[in-house]
């Protein structure tokens, strides 16, 4: 079910976002939100570049929270910045959403993940 839901958001959610609030172009806007996924290029430069039950929230230099501060201020900017932004934010949104339930099934392997804090604060928000 995890994989199908972060699949999901990653590549058919867009297509709803770009259809709800930007109709005239939703065809453009789509293929923006797309290119936004360029941003895990950044897996790249982890070593491994992947591993099993990793958190890439504030552990890729793309994905930190410094980085999501940016993509923040892009909202406020003209098109197609804002969309660009709005693509990177949902993107953070989706990988956050994916540790969660990596976080949920498996509490101790996040033990050293840059964004415990963040999992454990937000667990106890929504639930048991």
């Amino acid at each position: 079910m995890q994989t199908l839901t972060h699949y999901f958001l990653h590549f058919v959610f867009p297509l709803f976002i770009a259809f709800a609030f930007f109709r005239k172009d939703w065809k453009k806007v789509y293929l923006i939100l797309m290119a936004t996924m360029l941003v895990d290029l950044d897996h790249l430069f982890a070593n491994p570049i992947f591993q099993a039950n990793r958190c890439s929230i504030n552990f890729h230099f793309l994905h930190t929270y410094y980085a999501m501060l940016i993509y923040v201020a892009l909202v406020f900017f003209r098109k197609p910045f804002n969309i660009i932004g709005i693509g990177l934010l949902f993107h953070m949104l989706t990988d956050f959403i994916d540790c969660l339930m990596m976080y949920a099934s498996c509490k101790e392997c996040f033990s050293d993940a840059s964004a415990l804090e963040l999992l454990e604060s937000t667990s106890k928000m929504i639930g048991p």
